[in-house]
């Protein structure tokens, strides 16, 4: 099978051969690109699964290209259908923090596959991986598996039902939590992808007691609280939200949130599924010192298995069934392979000086983008917390889901489009988060700031060719007539009425 890690995508999202990088050749000639076996593999899965894919990002409806069949990894690449090789910055949407196949949780998964794949009953290994999480997260008294994170959220929120014995959640615009009913309001993420203002099928009745409001606003959260005292069950943010990009909390918002949330008897619940063991080893609560009453988590708990927790103190664990009538469970929840898979991970990680590492290599590439962003005069607002990052298309700071939202979409398709034409895979929307991984060598960081930079005067010179085109074809004078051609005059006057 033939590898390529240079390619290039035309205006009409069709590949060919990058120039400069290695190519197929036939009878001396260079051959484009192919991704015909991608093709064919898409419109088989469109005959039976809705809409080609599992999951709606998958698609790559915001960028408007095909999208590749991944086939393999290893470390920081992947491989499609075709043979193509890719620099992966997406790492399964974060969880895969050492790469792809990292030996030592491969062999985790094929010694504990041996002596089977699931019992439904309880294992070992659950109480070593519990211990791990708990050691590394103090507000986790205890530990409750699942088998996704939105499993995780929706377990969590039912239970600070339970506890508060109240009906409300605050949420926050932008941040996604999993596709419960109840979160789906406001959500980022593939819903701000689509374009869908929640979801069809949630009942007004369920998400009537779901408050979304702006993230990093104190103000709001306040008068929020003055509106439904004593009646909000819980807060549940992503105290760096991934789902509408990279967007951290600014200056002492967590802290706020945390200050409110006790006064007001309320459970504040980290939404860890995307940072806990990734912008620290503790977590975002360990990164900003504050502890959440509860957190969940997801994925990279089990090495990028299909695995999820939520935990908190004892004294509200203690009402999950079969201690108290807070009612969860799971056939899969804490499945021997998952959870071995997430040891080996945790073990890794635990001894290990990755997190220095990941730091140091992302600030470099922050730190190079923003130099060429400024060299090739591009407006953009990079964003960045440890190992998670953005490069958001806007000429003003990204601090929520309305700025967020300002992003120029259409270059971030256009930026998309090359810098897969690059060999480089990372999130098919403006409005996710992109990852590094341990995986990724100082080489891979300097190619990428060089391509970036390629693709970004490359972006300048085709907007700013575009815009002096748009100039161009302003209302004139006809030689003929004197007066101005009818079309475009009409056109004019309803953009001019609209815009006052």
């Amino acid at each position: 099978m033939f590898v390529n890690s240079a390619i290039f995508m035309d205006s009409r999202g069709q590949f060919g051969t990058a120039e400069g990088g290695p190519s197929r050749h036939e009878n001396g000639r260079a051959m484009p690109r192919k991704l015909d076996e991608c093709r064919r593999l898409q419109k088989r899965a469109e005959q039976l699964i809705p809409g080609g894919v599992s999951s709606p990002v998958r698609a790559f409806k915001a960028v408007e290209c095909d999208a590749p069949f991944i086939v393999r990894g290893q470390g920081s690449h992947i491989w499609d259908a075709d043979g193509n090789e890719y620099i992966d910055y997406v790492g399964s949407w974060g969880p895969l923090i050492l790469g792809h196949a990292e030996p030592n949780v491969v062999e985790a998964i094929l010694s504990a596959a041996v002596n089977g794949t699931s019992f439904g009953a309880s294992t070992p290994a659950e109480a070593d991986l519990a211990e791990l999480v708990i050691e590394a997260f103090p507000t986790l008294q205890k530990v409750r598996f699942v088998s996704s994170g939105t499993e995780a959220t929706m377990s969590a929120i039912r239970l600070a039902r339970a506890y508060t014995k109240r009906k409300y959640v605050i949420k926050f615009e932008g941040c996604y939590h999993g596709h419960a009913d109840s979160l789906l309001v406001k959500a980022g993420s593939g819903v701000a992808t689509l374009g869908i203002p929640g979801s069809a099928g949630v009942l007004e009745e369920v998400s009537q007691f779901t408050i979304a409001l702006p993230f990093n606003d104190t103000e709001v959260l306040e008068q929020a609280f003055s509106k439904y005292r004593h009646m909000i069950a819980c807060v549940i943010v992503e105290p760096v939200v991934g789902n509408m990009g990279c967007v951290p909390a600014e200056g002492d918002y967590l802290a706020n949130l945390r200050t409110i949330t006790q006064r007001e008897k309320t459970v504040l619940i980290f939404d860890e599924v995307m940072t806990g063991f990734r912008v620290a080893y503790g977590g975002a609560q360990e990164l900003y010192g504050i502890k959440p009453d509860l957190t969940t988590l997801g994925k990279i708990i089990g090495g990028g298995l299909p695995v999820g927790a939520y935990g908190g103190r004892s004294e509200i664990m203690d009402l999950v069934a079969p201690l108290g009538p807070m009612y969860q469970a799971g056939t899969l929840s804490g499945n021997p392979i998952a959870v071995t898979a997430g040891r080996a991970t945790l073990g890794v990680l635990k001894n290990s000086s990755i997190y220095n590492d990941l730091e140091e290599r992302s600030a470099e590439f922050a730190a190079g983008v923003r130099a060429a962003a400024e060299k090739h005069n591009v407006s953009i607002a990079f964003n960045r917390v440890g190992s998670m990052w953005t490069l958001f298309f806007t000429d003003a700071p990204v601090v929520d889901f309305e700025s967020a939202n300002r992003s120029n979409r259409e270059k971030f398709a256009r930026f998309f489009h090359l810098m897969l034409g690059e060999g480089v895979y990372l999130p098919p929307s403006q409005m996710e988060a992109a990852f590094f991984s341990a995986a990724h060598a100082k080489k891979d960081i300097l190619q990428l700031i060089e391509r970036v930079d390629r693709v970004l005067k490359k972006i300048a010179w085709e907007f700013e060719k575009s815009a002096r085109g748009k100039k161009r074809r302003l209302p004139t004078r006809s030689a003929d007539s004197g007066v101005l051609d009818r079309c475009t005059a009409l056109e004019h006057y309803f953009a001019f009425c609209w815009f006052f």
